[in-house]
């Protein structure tokens, strides 16, 4: 990323698919932006409000999301590459059939979320609530998620190479079954018993 990016505020909102390079972002419009196939490559989004924007095929590259709200968001088959994701707010965001290659994401709320068909590949997730959510046919491939909430998300029909669960709380999930082959540490896997052990139907007797 350049030393100094050019400033783009709400005086210059986004269109239908505009290309920018090297900006710095600090749009406010909320759900009054529509802008498919917008691309921004290289810069940072400021704690920027886009809750309830429209930016399906929103392309990402080499980018910095820094706080801020993409809550509610229409991103649909967008496409991150190389994109750092730290204290935003995504509850309720629409990543359906997205595509995310190296894409870090830390102290994220991403609850109640929808990303059907996605597909994550060497992506990172770090401290993030992702209670709630459409993972149904998600596509993980070098996943790694830590302390990271999946209670009552939904695992339909979903699979994973590679990937590592540490200490992530699966209470209520749906489809555990499809993390077949995921890496867990002892503890997490002793820690998460009851869920795996409701998902089995196994019933519990006290002696």
């Amino acid at each position: 990323m350049p030393s100094e990016l050019r400033p783009v505020g709400d005086e210059e909102p986004p269109v239908h698919d505009d290309v920018l390079r090297d900006v710095a972002v600090s749009w406010t419009g909320g759900s009054r932006v529509d802008a498919r196939g917008l691309r921004l490559q290289g810069g940072r989004l400021e704690q920027v409000d886009l809750a309830g924007s429209r930016l399906p095929l929103l392309d990402l590259q080499d980018v910095v999301v820094a706080g801020g709200s993409l809550a509610n968001a229409d991103l649909r088959e967008a496409t991150w590459r190389r994109v750092e994701v730290r204290g935003a707010r995504l509850t309720g965001v629409r990543l359906t059939d997205a595509r995310l290659d190296e894409v870090t994401f830390r102290d994220c709320r991403i609850n109640l979320a929808a990303l059907g068909g996605a597909r994550l590949r060497r992506v990172v997730l770090t401290d993030c609530h992702l209670g709630g959510s459409d993972l149904q046919a998600l596509a993980g491939e070098d996943v790694r998620m830590e302390g990271c909430d999946l209670r009552e998300a939904d695992l339909s029909d979903a699979r994973f190479t590679r990937t590592e669960l540490l200490a992530c709380p699966l209470d209520g999930v749906r489809g555990l079954e499809r993390l077949r082959g995921v890496g867990m540490r002892w503890e997490d896997v002793l820690s998460s018993a009851g869920a795996f052990a409701g998902h089995l139907g196994i019933r519990l007797t006290d002696g």
